[in-house]
C-alpha cells in the first residue's frame, strides 16, 4: 500500500493543499484565494470562515487533482500544516464560531499600545524572553487592543468561553471537530507570550498584555500528534495532524537548511529571512530570536529578519501605479535598462522591519530626473527589495557570528532572475534557487512525515535539489559602495530629511 501526505499551506492571500507520495513528489494540488479586509487605514483583517472555506476548497481540489490510480483519501497517513504565523483569531469554544475578524500580521492597530509598553521595564523583559520586539507585528499587543476596545470579548475571554490561536490552531480545531486546542513551538514563539527558553507560556507576559491563560492553546512539538480528523465531509475520520510549522520555519526545513549558519529567504508579500543557529539560542537587538522547529524532542533555534514589503512593492506598481499588468512583467521592464540611473525605491510601504523596527516609516521613490522612465523605477524597485534583504543578512551574519556561505531562496519573486542576480551581487555570496520553490508546503509535509516515521530529519538535505545558482558579478568594493548609499538614504528617511 502506498502512503501519502496531505500538506496544507494557509497563507496571507490564499490557501493551498498538496498531496505528496512516498517519494515526496507532488501528485495533486489545489489553491483558493480569499478576501482581504481593510476597515481602516493601517488595519488588515481576515474572516475565519472565509479562510476555512478556502482550506476546505483547496483540499477538495488537491484530492480531485490526483491522477495516481493507487491513491485514495484513506491512504493519507498524516496531515501537515504551515500557516501565516502572527495572524490570529478568537472563537467560541462551544459553537466554534469566530467572535470577530482574524487580525492579520500586517495590521498596525496596536502601534500606540506598543509605544506605551516600550516605556515599561516589565514589557521590555517579556519581549526579551520571547526573543522578539514590542511591535504590532506580533499578536500580543493586538490582543491587548481587543480587550481594551471590546468589553464583550474581554468578558468572554475572562470567563474561559473563548479560544485563541494562530491560524494553525484554528485549522486543527476545525479538522478535529473542536476536539483539539493546540499549537506548536514555532507558532507560539510568534505571539510575544511564550518564553523562548522554556517553550512555555510566560506568566509575566500574560500579565503585561492582560491575556487570560484560559484562552491559550497547549504547546506541542512540531512533529507531535496534534489531533485526528473528525466529522469532515471531505476527509475520512482518523487521519492524524502530525506536523505543524509556521510558514518561515517550514520553508527553512523545506530548503534543507539543517546546519548552523544555513539561511533561507522567502520572497513573498514581504521577505523573510531565517538563519539556523542550531541548539544555541542567539540573541540580537536588531533581529528576532525564534524557534526553528522542535522535532523528535529536540529544539533548534534561529535568527530571523523581516522585510515587510517585497513582492507587495511589485503588486503596488501593478495595481496602483498601473505600470505593469502582471507581476512577472517587472523583470522584462527592468531589463530594458542596465541600472536604475540613480533612481531609488525604498519599499517601506508598511513601515520598516529589521533592523530598524520603524512602523511609522513611509516608502519613498527618489533620484528622478527628466530622463527617468518606467524601466528605471522597475529596476529601482528590484534594487530596493534586494538591498533590504542584504541589510538583514548583514545583521544575521554579525549577530550570529556565523558565516553565510550561500543563501537558499524561495517564494514567488525568486523566479525573477534580475532580482536574484542583484541579491548575489550585494551579498557577495551564492544564491541557490531550488527545483521545487514550494518549500513552505514541502517543509510541513516533511514535519508530518517525520512524525509518522516516513523520513528522518538527516535525509531532508539530500532530497533538496537546486535549479539554478547565482554567483556575484560585482566586486566586493562595488557592493559595499552600493549598500553604503542605501544606508544613508534610509538614515535620511528616518530623520525626516526626505
Amino acid at each position: 500500500m502506498g502512503k501519502y501526505i496531505l500538506s496544507i499551506d494557509q497563507g496571507t492571500t490564499s490557501s493551498r493543499a498538496f498531496v505528496y507520495n512516498e517519494k515526496f513528489e507532488v501528485i495533486g494540488k489545489g489553491q483558493q484565494t480569499f478576501p482581504q479586509h481593510y476597515p481602516k487605514a493601517g488595519w488588515v483583517e481576515h474572516d475565519l470562515e472565509e479562510i476555512w472555506a478556502s482550506v476546505e476548497g483547496s483540499i477538495r481540489q488537491s484530492i480531485a487533482d490526483v491522477s495516481d490510480s493507487k491513491f485514495s483519501a484513506n491512504k493519507i497517513v498524516a496531515i501537515g500544516i504551515t500557516n501565516q504565523r502572527e495572524t490570529f483569531g478568537l472563537w467560541n469554544r462551544k459553537t466554534g464560531k469566530a467572535v470577530g475578524p482574524a487580525i492579520v500580521w500586517q495590521c498596525r492597530r496596536s502601534a500606540k499600545i506598543c509605544e506605551r509598553l516600550r516605556k515599561s521595564k516589565a514589557a521590555q523583559k517579556v519581549a526579551k524572553d520571547a526573543g522578539l520586539v514590542l511591535d504590532p507585528y506580533f499578536s500580543g499587543s493586538k490582543l491587548t487592543w481587543l480587550f481594551e476596545n471590546n468589553a464583550k470579548i474581554k468578558a468572554q475571554a475572562k470567563s474561559g468561553n473563548l479560544a485563541f490561536g494562530n491560524i494553525d490552531t484554528f485549522l486543527i480545531w476545525r479538522l478535529s471537530g473542536g476536539a483539539a486546542h493546540v499549537t506548536d513551538t514555532t507558532n507560539a514563539s510568534r505571539t510575544l507570550l511564550m518564553d523562548l527558553k522554556k517553550l512555555k507560556w510566560n506568566q509575566a507576559a500574560l500579565k503585561v498584555f492582560k491575556v487570560p491563560a484560559a484562552i491559550l492553546p497547549e504547546i506541542k512539538d512540531s512533529d507531535a500528534r496534534f489531533a485526528e480528523t473528525k466529522g469532515l465531509k471531505f476527509l475520512p475520520n482518523g487521519i492524524p495532524v502530525h506536523g505543524v510549522l509556521g510558514d518561515q520555519h517550514a520553508a527553512l526545513l523545506g530548503q534543507g537548511c539543517l546546519k548552523d549558519g544555513e539561511t533561507k529567504v522567502t520572497y513573498g508579500t514581504g521577505a523573510f529571512l531565517v538563519m539556523n543557529t542550531g541548539k544555541v539560542l542567539k540573541k540580537s537587538k536588531r533581529a528576532l530570536s525564534t524557534v526553528a522547529w522542535t522535532l523528535k524532542g529536540k529544539t533548534s533555534y534561529a535568527l530571523e529578519g523581516s522585510v515587510f514589503v517585497a513582492g507587495a512593492a511589485v503588486q503596488w506598481l501593478r495595481d496602483d501605479l498601473k505600470m505593469i499588468q502582471n507581476s512577472s512583467e517587472i523583470e522584462g521592464l527592468a531589463a530594458e535598462v542596465h541600472d536604475s540611473d540613480g533612481v531609488f525605491f525604498v519599499p517601506a510601504l508598511a513601515g520598516l522591519g529589521s533592523p530598524y523596527w520603524a512602523p511609522e516609516a513611509k516608502g519613498m521613490i527618489g533620484g528622478i530626473t527628466r530622463g527617468s522612465t518606467r524601466a528605471h523605477i522597475a529596476r529601482a524597485c528590484l534594487d530596493g527589495i534586494a538591498s533590504s534583504v542584504a541589510e538583514v543578512v548583514e545583521v544575521l551574519r554579525e549577530d550570529s557570528k556565523l558565516k553565510l556561505r550561500s543563501l537558499s531562496v524561495d517564494g514567488g519573486a525568486c523566479a525573477n532572475n534580475i532580482l536574484m542576480q542583484t541579491q548575489s551581487n550585494l551579498l557577495q555570496a551564492r544564491v541557490k534557487r531550488p527545483v521545487d520553490v514550494e518549500t513552505t508546503v514541502r517543509g510541513a509535509a516533511y514535519a508530518a512525515a517525520i512524525g509518522v516515521g516516513m523520513i528522518k530529519l538527516k535525509d531532508i538535505a539530500a532530497a533538496h535539489k537546486v535549479e539554478r545558482e547565482f554567483t556575484p558579478e560585482w566586486s566586493g568594493k562595488k557592493s559595499k559602495e552600493f549598500m553604503a548609499v542605501w544606508k544613508r538614504r534610509i538614515k535620511g528617511l528616518l530623520a525626516g530629511a526626505y
